[in-house]
């Protein structure tokens, strides 16, 4: 017999060939139930193993899908669910709500594997088999749907025919994958309120229209309603089986799609959840916790990413690098708390005088750096002097009263150094420059080794 198993558990295929290969049964291995469906794998299956856990489809799910087939051969397949955990309520439930035959513990040993599956893949059968597919036929004659039975109950299919008032009723009770329509019982319209019922149940089964429709207008709308194939009258066997088996592939493609479908939506949530998740720890890992702005880590990348645009398609951009002055003095006579407000106030501030395109960071203490992109060094320079001068003219007032002036110096630059740490020197040199000369000023760095230039500002 072919033991089709569906599992990550390895070992647990190894011990089954070691169990079952030897007495002439084959063992086909597939890892997980998507890759089954792909590969149609089942088609020659005679006992099934799959795993009950799964993702984005577990064994369960599987199951279900396979029992909801019209074929006979999945509704008689026996199928095992592989466990690593003793069978809970849950899973027994589960197991139940499947159509299930049973669980295989993912630790037997070859010995307990040939217990449990020896009867079974020497010949044994755990279910009926006169189970056939439902077919639902309406508005046939009674000799002409005796004669339809006839013909597919060879062929695993049982035609019921009950009366056109009880149609729907009928469907729900059989959910039949195909439709025989005639039209004895009111001709076209009565089929077309014959479709028109059953579509008000759901899915329409795949509908086959048994006779002869002459005008084109009257084709156009029952094609419309549903219609899916035709057979002729007189009515040819050969032609009568073979759309049956049409119908029932398109059941199963239509199943196996619906499957896919689901699973892909599935992997779409989880993908726009995991992006939601990688967008809050990417925010997580490059922002400052303080100010809200961006950090060291992320100005590293930024300014890396800055150069590289500039040396290969010449993308101009400007560095500024601010200092908050005196800060000691603030911490030491106001406290760390009001030191905090006070960086908090000064990344508000900045962050504010900025474009949407810039980036402003936290890069130490009381350190902060922009990016001006598509700047020139000339613009740049009158950015960060217009934060400088936003910071000067607006002071900080304590809950408690006090009054605090605080103030910052810039060191600005723009590319022509070699790499991002000779820029960053560079623009270092320029800021230490500006502390020199008196803090709260803006030093433009030159683009060689020469003295930084200062802007002349109020003091």
């Amino acid at each position: 017999m072919n033991l089709l198993v569906i599992s990550r558990h390895d070992d647990l295929v190894e011990r089954l060939r070691m169990a079952f290969e030897g007495a002439g049964h084959r063992i086909v291995h597939v890892g997980d139930p998507l890759e089954a469906l792909a590969r149609d794998a089942w088609g020659e299956a005679q006992v099934l193993l799959v795993d009950s856990g799964g993702d984005p489809m577990d064994g369960f799910r599987l199951c279900r899908l396979l029992r909801g087939e019209a074929r006979v051969l999945f509704r008689n397949l026996p199928i095992f669910f592989i466990l690593d955990h003793q069978p809970s309520e849950q899973d027994l439930k589960a197991l139940q709500e499947a159509d299930g035959d049973g669980f295989i513990p993912a630790g037997h040993t070859i010995q307990q594997l040939l217990n449990h599956l020896g009867p079974v893949m020497s010949g044994g059968t755990l279910r009926e088999e006169d189970q056939k597919v439902p077919v639902l036929a309406m508005g046939l004659h009674s000799a002409l749907a005796g004669r339809a039975r006839e013909v597919l109950q060879h062929y695993t299919m049982e035609v019921h025919s009950p009366p056109t008032r009880n149609a729907a009723e009928a469907q729900r009770m059989l959910k039949a994958p195909v439709l025989l329509l005639g039209l004895s019982s009111g001709g076209v319209e009565g089929a077309l309120a014959l479709l028109a019922q059953l579509r008000e149940q759901g899915r329409l089964p795949y509908a086959i229209l048994v006779g002869q429709v002459k005008d084109e207008g009257a084709q156009r709308r029952l094609l419309l309603a549903g219609i899916s194939d035709w057979v002729p009258l007189p009515l040819s066997e050969p032609r009568l089986l073979h759309a049956c088996k049409r119908a029932i592939e398109w059941m199963h493609a239509r199943r196996i799609q619906a499957e896919y479908e689901s699973a892909i939506h599935d992997l779409r949530e989880r993908r726009s959840m995991l992006e939601i998740e990688a967008a809050a720890l990417r925010n997580e890992v490059l922002t400052d916790p303080l100010t809200e702005l961006l950090n060291r880590r992320a100005f590293d990348q930024n300014l890396e990413h800055a150069v590289l645009q500039w040396e290969r398609h010449r993308r101009a951009f400007v560095l500024l690098l601010g200092d908050v002055d005196h800060f000691k003095l603030i911490n030491d006579r106001f406290g760390h708390p009001v030191g905090d407000e006070v960086l908090r106030q000064m990344a508000a501030r900045i962050r504010s005088a900025l474009r949407k395109s810039d980036l402003a960071f936290r890069i130490g203490g009381e350190e902060f750096a922009v990016l001006l992109t598509e700047t020139s060094l000339k613009a740049g320079a009158e950015v960060a002097n217009k934060l400088r001068r936003r910071i000067d003219e607006d002071p900080m007032v304590l809950p408690a009263g006090q009054t605090i002036f605080p103030t910052m110096s810039f060191g600005v630059g723009g590319p022509g150094a070699p790499t991002p740490a000779a820029l960053m020197a560079q623009v270092d040199r320029a800021l230490y420059q500006a502390k020199n000369l008196g803090r709260n000023r803006v030093v433009v760095a030159g683009d060689d080794d020469a003295p930084p230039q200062a802007l002349k500002i109020r003091s």
